[in-house]
């Protein structure tokens, strides 16, 4: 069921966005991805002009598309964000964990 809050041009350039995933050394070429995402070549070429704009697609040489560096980007601050948050959880847990050792323990 579409949530009709959405925005229709919206969605099909996150799922051309989401088919670019897997594709970051060869690239993909339009005809590919309208023929599995089941859109006309001239509707994938709109959104990924949308998304090169923003950074968030890029333009090989040959004709191909691959994520963009602001995507890479993204990417990389959550990934960092994640990794900052493991370590906050583990602090907690050593922490936690050495309380109880002292409980155990009678002190």
């Amino acid at each position: 069921m579409t949530d009709k809050s959405t925005v229709k041009s919206g969605g099909k350039i996150l799922k051309v966005l989401k088919a670019l995933k897997g594709h970051s050394l060869k690239g993909v070429a339009i005809s590919e991805l309208a023929k599995r995402l089941e859109e006309s070549p001239s509707q994938i070429y709109r959104a990924l002009q949308t998304l090169v704009s923003e950074g968030l697609a890029s333009q090989l040489d040959d004709g191909s598309y691959v994520l963009g560096r602001e995507m890479v980007a993204i990417a990389h601050v959550h990934s960092d964000e994640i990794d900052r948050a493991q370590g906050h959880i583990s602090e907690h847990v050593q922490r936690v964990s050495a309380r109880m050792n002292q409980i155990k323990s009678g002190s």
